[in-house]
């Protein structure tokens, strides 16, 4: 997953737009850009844009449903798991016990739908309240569905009252750096894919380029969107260069022609067993982008 392109569930225009916009991932969104008169408008336009065109694109299909303590991740469940989305964003997890708590309404309702158990994963948010954060740790084998962690600064701002989560340069502030570090470290120590949270100032392509820059290098794996022009760059920031490919691919073939020893030698340069794994998940990223 390089790309996620959020998309309002209750917009059949932007659904239809953002399936040509080749993000690796769909988020049909049911909490945040829809108003609570229309979670139901919503449900319903998402069951049937996930019918039509769940066979008809490359790009995943993914909901974030309402969260766990508002009473209504049931009936979103209800309505969207029969159409067999591929996955579920879950928004506000607080530690990985909401994982398995999630994971366990998914058996249900996919045993009811006659939907293969386990067929659908989970990413969920885990940084939007100061609980979330703090219990990061805690997704590491908390459930087979998990596919990936991700971060989110807008509503931990208002759980914790920060007036902002950038200072004046547009960095963000030490609360808000700590969360995304500790995103890169649940994804670490869970081994699934770290994504990046969104970059609202959808205009600022430089600033948005950067970002993604930042990201890759520091070790998120993919990035959210929230318009489709910024799906482009982020695919773009996010696959592995022809150079860097080649590169990983001349670590892994050494150590292989040198049985697999701790070290190996390239062009003067000493590559030890850490070498060998960063080459290899770079690699494996590269087979997910179709490289």
């Amino acid at each position: 997953m390089r790309s996620l392109l959020f998309v309002p569930g209750d917009s059949e225009k932007k659904l239809e737009k953002a399936i040509g916009a080749g993000a690796d991932v769909v988020i049909v969104d049911l909490e945040d850009s829809v108003a609570p008169q229309s979670k139901t408008l919503a449900r319903e336009i998402a069951a049937r844009f996930i019918t039509g065109h769940r066979h008809q694109t490359r790009s995943a299909i993914y909901v974030r449903i309402n969260d766990l303590s508002t009473g209504l991740a049931d009936d979103d469940l209800a309505a969207l798991v029969p159409v067999k989305p591929d996955g579920i964003m879950l928004p506000k997890s607080n530690s990985g016990q909401d994982v398995q708590q999630l994971s366990a309404k998914l058996r249900v309702h996919e045993a009811e739908s006659g939907v293969p158990d386990g067929a659908i994963k989970i990413l969920p948010i885990i940084t939007e309240t100061a609980a979330g954060v703090l219990a990061a740790a805690s997704y590491a084998n908390a459930s087979g569905r998990l596919v990936g962690v991700t971060w989110g600064a807008e509503d931990l701002s208002a759980a914790i009252g920060a007036r902002t989560a950038r200072d004046e340069n547009g960095r963000y502030t030490d609360v808000f750096r700590f969360a995304r570090t500790m995103t890169i470290l649940a994804a670490g120590a869970a081994e699934v894919a770290a994504i990046d949270t969104v970059f609202p100032h959808f205009r600022d392509m430089a600033g948005f380029a950067a970002e993604c820059a930042e990201a890759e290098r520091d070790g998120f794996t993919g990035k959210m969107a929230i318009h489709p022009a910024q799906v482009p760059v982020i695919n773009a920031a996010f696959t592995p260069s022809a150079e860097a490919v080649k590169h990983s691919l001349a670590i892994v073939q050494a150590f292989e022609a040198a049985g697999n020893p701790g070290v190996v030698g390239i062009g003067g340069k000493m590559y030890d067993r850490p070498h060998l794994k960063l080459a290899e998940r770079l690699l494996a990223r590269a087979r997910a982008a179709g490289i």
